[in-house]
């Protein structure tokens, strides 16, 4: 029943196709971004969890 509604439909043999190069670009240019991203831009948002509102990780590193 679908397959003849489907089929029915004119131009539906496009969508397929743009729904995989959607999904294609998209992880290429996942790929892309995580190789040019700097290392330091890692580094801090690897941090990131552990700092509190005025950028220390502790309590201790307020004494120096």
């Amino acid at each position: 029943m679908y397959k003849n509604v489907l089929q029915s439909i004119a131009g539906i043999e496009i969508y397929p196709i743009i729904s995989f190069v959607i999904f294609f670009a998209f992880f290429i240019g996942l790929i892309a971004y995580v190789v040019v991203v700097k290392k330091e831009h890692v580094q801090s948002m690897k941090a990131m969890p552990l700092q509190n509102e005025n950028g220390f990780a502790h309590p201790q590193d307020l004494r120096s």
